[in-house]
């Protein structure tokens, strides 16, 4: 359990107004006690509910809900509760409203079906005026059926059998349940899209129920102080004036008020306040011509963790909406200015802690396995969850698949995405499988960290890296079974590799490297790669040093000058190389090499390019190159895979274990930078592989901000 779970009781189960930003005054909370069952999938409603209860809105599977019972495939869970209505609200339209509810859910009032809705991560509402009764109490039944991960529905990482990096499933109810009053001209939603460049907010109120003369009064307030007036029709675009306005960010995250009125027939019906941010999403070419991040038209690397959004006693649900703002509050504290929503979406509470604490977000759409059946259905959730996020300045990109889990007509998908919201970028797929279409190319290396090359029309981020682990007894899910992609003991090993990982993104951002998410925020059940443990405890590094190391990755990039090409800077590259087993000396400088075969860099069957296939378990390769000078602040630039031992002149240099996806730089410190000679050098290598695809190629780059650093000073 959290610290959290001692503050929720029946009577203050995530009290507060669950939709920040589009508030209605007037409102009834229906988390609380509900009568529960669980029947087979295919039975009729319960006519007796007998003593059973459930705590809304927290998932059947949860320790909070009150059940923990995982729900199978063939099982369906009926809620059931009575309320009764206020007095005032008497003669108006009354809408029931649902955060998500997961997956397939069916309402009824009074006996009378309502209407159905399918979809795990969405708000949706039904209108329950005509069911009512005109006095005594009113019944809400609510029926769930969720296949979990037996159907093709999106679930993210919910499953029935948890283990590695899935997580145990969510079934029913598991966000705020309430019910609200309004006219029968009403206000639906509206879309907010701010545009820094033209000083404007342009906005769209949808309503409901309303003639021609309706008309739309919105107003941006700056406190209680209001800064601009417009006025138009409902449906029609309607521009907002925001002249000077000041811009969002997640160092200064100003948020606007917004009040928003329908008229219709000359009398104000409808009224909601909410917020916004002024703020602009965007690619630009720095100064070397290669494309970067921007926000509000300024270059801005951006970090922070993979964010699962699981909980030890709410699972998809955490305990309060302090729990919630309190992940964002530690990613601050750690130095980071974004998360990736790892295939989830979260209460629109989070994404309003990060709106107000100052925290950009990459939004994923929850992976299926989208089997052609149901593709339908995922394209019609990820068109709702677009529009669900769109008025949040923090959410700035949208990422479709993760990793190929049930990818399919990723480039028409892309269009959609960007017809819909053309004012976020949008990646097609996070790792392995981008098809080189949206706005960025990610890549994924554990622990790497890695990229690939820039690219002319895209930006090169690095979607998933790190994954330290370190188990702390008594904060894990389970004692045994604990794993990490890499693991320490104590906080002081684990913070040296984690401070070791981002000094690595230096050298890759000076090449083109725009963002990187770590893997990842907490500890999940038995992955233990957090940057605190599931229960929120203990954050598992040193935090004034994480916190140190991540600003130094929003410092000035350091420009590199090609003091030895490899592949990736020049084609035609010469490299002596054997696949049998060479003397002992074979890494001298005097050694004899000529009986050894010529090929081109770089040697392998994976990487950017390949110019002599290399299929064998090991391999050795030698190459001369002549230095008019010695370079100052050399680094490794070294595409690895796997374990390779590299010599310079006769002398290892650097020992490389495991495998990385691109090319990575190492720096050479001063006890080697020494090895190397003015006039004629030797690097050799021995490279071995144990399975999968393999590489090697090697060069030198010089960093030329420590140069300039050194005579400046």
């Amino acid at each position: 359990m959290t610290r959290w779970a001692k503050y929720v009781s029946p009577s203050n189960a995530h009290p507060e107004y669950p939709r920040p930003t589009m508030v209605r005054g007037e409102w009834m909370n229906l988390n609380g006690l509900w009568d529960f069952a669980i029947t087979k999938k295919q039975d009729s409603m319960p006519t007796v509910f007998e003593k059973s209860k459930i705590l809304v809105p927290y998932p059947v599977e949860s320790a909070l809900s009150g059940v923990g019972h995982i729900v199978e495939p063939d099982e369906r869970v009926w809620y059931r509760r009575t309320f009764l209505l206020p007095r005032t609200w008497i003669g108006r339209r009354i809408l029931l409203n649902f955060g998500a509810v997961d997956w397939d859910t069916t309402v009824y009032v009074n006996g009378k079906e309502i209407g159905r809705h399918t979809g795990g991560y969405d708000p949706f509402f039904f209108d329950i005026s005509n069911a009512l009764k005109t006095t005594g109490a009113q019944e809400i039944v609510v029926s769930v059926w969720d296949p979990s991960d037996r159907g093709g529905q999106p679930h993210g990482k919910q499953v029935l059998n948890p283990g590695g990096i899935m997580y145990t499933g969510t079934t029913g109810i598991w966000q705020t349940v309430w019910i609200e009053p309004v006219a029968k001209e009403h206000i639906l939603s509206y879309k907010a899209v701010p545009d820094v460049d033209n000083c404007l907010l342009r906005i769209t109120v949808n309503a409901e129920g309303v003639g021609k003369s309706a008309r739309v009064k919105v107003q941006a307030l700056s406190g209680e102080h209001i800064v601009s007036n417009a006025y138009g029709t409902p449906g029609a675009e309607i521009m907002l004036p925001m002249k000077n306005a000041i811009l969002w960010s997640p160092s200064h995250p100003y948020l606007y008020g917004i009040k928003i009125v329908l008229v219709d027939n000359g009398k104000q019906t409808d009224s909601v306040k909410g917020y916004f941010g002024m703020r602009k999403i965007s690619i630009k070419k720095d100064e070397s011509g290669i494309n970067r991040l921007a926000l509000n038209n300024k270059i801005l690397f951006e970090y922070g963790p993979l964010d699962q959004g699981f909980w030890p006693d709410g699972i998809y649900t955490a305990p309060t909406d302090n729990a919630l703002r309190y992940d964002i509050e530690v990613m601050k504290k750690l130095g980071c200015n974004m998360m990736r929503k790892h295939v989830k979406v979260e209460p629109e509470r989070l994404y309003y802690w990060a709106d107000k604490l100052g925290l950009l977000i990459w939004q994923d759409m929850p992976a299926g396995s989208n089997p052609p059946e149901m593709r339908s259905n995922f394209e019609s959730e990820l068109v709702r969850m677009v529009k669900y996020l769109e008025n949040h300045p923090s959410v700035v990109m949208w990422i479709i698949f993760n990793e190929g889990w049930g990818q399919y007509d990723t480039p028409r998908l892309v269009n959609m995405v960007k017809k819909i919201d053309p004012s976020r970028l949008v990646s097609n797929a996070s790792g392995w499988s981008d098809t080189r279409c949206g706005d960025v190319i990610d890549v994924h290396s554990y622990p790497g960290p890695a990229m690939a090359p820039a690219e002319p029309n895209r930006v090169s981020v690095l979607g998933e890296f790190g994954g330290i682990g370190r188990p702390i007894k008594g904060h894990l899910w389970k004692e045994d079974g604990s794993w990490g992609y890499v693991s320490f003991k104590n906080a002081e090993e684990a913070t040296d590799m984690y401070v070791g990982l981002l000094a690595k993104l230096k050298p890759l951002i000076s090449k083109g490297l725009s963002a990187a998410v770590y893997t990842q925020t907490t500890d999940v059940e038995v992955e233990v790669n957090g940057l605190m443990t599931y229960d929120r405890e203990e954050i598992k590094f040193d935090a004034k040093r994480a916190a140190e190391a991540a600003a130094r990755l929003y410092e000035p990039s350091q420009p590199f000058r090609v003091v030895v090409p490899c592949a990736e800077q020049q084609a035609g590259i010469i490299w002596r190389y054997t696949t049998t087993t060479p003397p002992s000396r074979w890494q001298e400088v005097d050694f004899d090499d000529s009986l050894w075969q010529e090929g081109e860099a770089s040697f392998g069957t994976v990487g950017p390019r390949i110019g002599t296939r290399w299929e064998t378990s090991d391999i050795w390769i030698r190459r001369r190159f002549d230095l008019d000078s010695v370079p100052s602040h050399p680094y490794l630039n070294v595409f690895h895979d796997e374990d390779a031992e590299i010599y310079i002149n006769g002398v290892l240099a650097a020992e490389l274990k495991g495998y990385t996806t691109s090319y990575v730089l190492y720096n050479l410190d001063s006890s080697k930078t020494s090895l190397l000679h003015k006039g004629h050098n030797t690097i050799a290598i021995h490279c071995h592989q144990t399975g999968g695809g393999q590489n090697i190629d090697c060069g030198i780059l010089e960093s030329m901000l420590l140069e300039k650093h050194q005579r400046n000073n």
